[in-house]
């Protein structure tokens, strides 16, 4: 018998912990409205960069500086949507290894200076590289913070609130609309200037809110398989001092997990999309591929419809995208807790199958020319009342559904693959019909959109995972868990 090595590796650390039913069994505090106001605060940037593209656009074909035509005014939103893809995997993977916490301060850095730089553009060339990297900051937002919220909202209470602070992107596109209506009032401020002051909004509302940020700790769920314990203890007593002074001393369900000894890689990544989980890696897609060709094709273009088919004045756009945001936010407000009351799987199928059928009446009633500026933003508000509840359960599915070793990852690659596939070129597809001047060619595309919105609604009705009010590790186990592993894709 030949001797044990004397660098043999010892066996993985194995711990033993309650932590993540400790937080599920939280009631609504403080805390909580600390994390939805600090963090959620990236859609409402989101919601104001891609406002501002479109109630912007003619304000940006005038400007002495820029003089930017149709097609360009869709390439630089093009631009913001690609670096919004390169900015998620990036950052995504940084996520996974460095923590939560450290990210999410790098992305909303980078989102300030980038859009303050974006207002001091002089040519074309120069306002598309900065509309790129405001997209880069952004998307690193959305795989931090989705996946920070995650792990930090109750359980009970994660439907509701993810669909929530997805929606207050509309918040933002309220405040873009405003914005611009005000700074592009003739009169008000030079002609070159009032579309630069536009920009600075966000810059401003990003300071403030790296302040809120600085309460905020790691997440738990994320020291845990990094082996941080006692970090994550310390982390979660905090929380539980001040949302639970007198914690009832019940018996809480334990999960048993190795610690992991490498960093989180690709490999970990395909281990959970191609074999552990592949339909609901092909339902993330197919919702997410959806959801951002019709938003990216229809609100970044909106602008130009309104001036090409029904002669609305650059200065007087932001009235119109009002009521359509409004819409657009209370959709998710409204209905979100009956994603955690009804379940997953038929609110996703019908907010899906509803604004699929709403958008193929609207594109009928506007090739028969029988809709006006208002009743077309009519239209749209009731459409997008539905849609926008679908496009955040997209979100909410990809954040909740995968193991929480690569959650920033697998949000940051469905996040790339829909906006990659469904949202990049949409809104240079529809600049392009819109410059024909041609409302049947416009039509078609809306058709397209729709056709898109229904094929995922069947899809969610063939796979959604009914996650509603159950903890993230048994919705998906952590891939460094040594407990009984359910059946997968179940």
């Amino acid at each position: 018998m030949r001797p044990a090595r004397a660098n043999q590796s010892p066996a993985p650390e194995i711990i033993e912990t309650d932590i993540p039913h400790r937080l599920d069994r939280l009631p609504w505090a403080h805390f909580h409205s600390l994390v939805v106001i600090a963090l959620g605060i990236t859609w409402i940037l989101d919601g104001l960069e891609v406002t501002l593209a479109g109630a912007l656009s003619g304000a940006l074909k005038a400007s002495a500086s820029l003089r930017l035509d149709d097609s360009q005014v869709g390439a630089s939103a093009s631009a913001y949507l690609a670096g919004a893809v390169l900015g998620a995997l990036v950052f995504g993977w940084l996520t996974d290894l460095l923590g939560r916490r450290r990210l999410f301060f790098i992305t909303l850095g980078l989102y300030v200076a980038a859009t303050a730089a974006t207002a001091v553009s002089r040519d074309f060339f120069m306002f598309a590289l900065f509309r790129f990297l405001t997209g880069a900051g952004i998307g690193g937002e959305y795989a931090a913070i989705n996946s920070a919220i995650q792990e930090l909202i109750p359980a009970r209470f994660r439907g509701r609130t993810d669909l929530a602070i997805n929606g207050s992107f509309w918040l933002g596109a309220l405040l873009g609309s405003l914005g611009a209506t005000v700074l592009l009032a003739p009169g008000r401020f030079a002609p070159d200037m009032g579309w630069r002051l536009a920009f600075g909004i966000g810059a401003a509302l990003g300071l403030i809110v790296l302040v809120f940020r600085r309460a905020l700790p790691e997440s738990p769920r994320w020291l845990l398989v990094h082996g941080r314990v006692a970090e994550a203890e310390r982390v979660v007593v905090g929380i539980e001092c001040k949302v639970l002074p007198g914690i009832p001393g019940e018996v809480l369900p334990r999960l048993r997990m190795r610690v992991r000894e490498q960093a989180v890689g690709l490999a970990d990544l395909i281990l959970s999309l191609f074999r552990r989980y592949p339909r609901r890696a092909l339902l993330g897609l197919v919702l997410m591929v959806a959801q951002a060709f019709l938003y990216n094709a229809i609100f970044f273009t909106y602008a130009l419809v309104l001036g090409r088919f029904f002669a609305v004045r650059s200065e007087e756009v932001g009235l119109y995208l009002l009521p359509f945001a409004v819409s657009n936010f209370m959709g998710p407000l409204l209905l979100g807790w009956l994603f955690d009351r009804w379940g997953r799987r038929p609110m996703i199928v019908l907010t899906y199958a509803l604004s699929g059928a709403l958008l193929a009446g609207t594109a009928l009633l506007f090739v028969g020319g029988v809709l006006t500026a208002v009743t077309q933003t009519v239209a749209f508000a009731v459409v997008f009342f539905f849609a926008s509840a679908a496009a955040s359960s997209a979100y909410l599915t990809v954040s909740e559904c995968f193991p929480l070793e690569v959650r920033a990852l697998a949000i940051a690659v469905f996040y790339a693959l829909g906006t990659g596939l469904g949202g990049v070129a949409a809104p240079w597809i529809f600049g392009t019909l819109i410059g024909t001047g041609d409302p049947v060619s416009v039509a078609w595309g809306y058709v397209f959109g729709a056709s898109l919105m229904l094929v995922a609604a069947f899809v969610a009705w063939r796979l959604a995972v009914p996650a509603e009010r159950r903890a993230l590790e048994d919705v998906a186990r952590p891939l460094s868990s040594v407990d009984e592993q359910p059946p997968y894709d179940a």
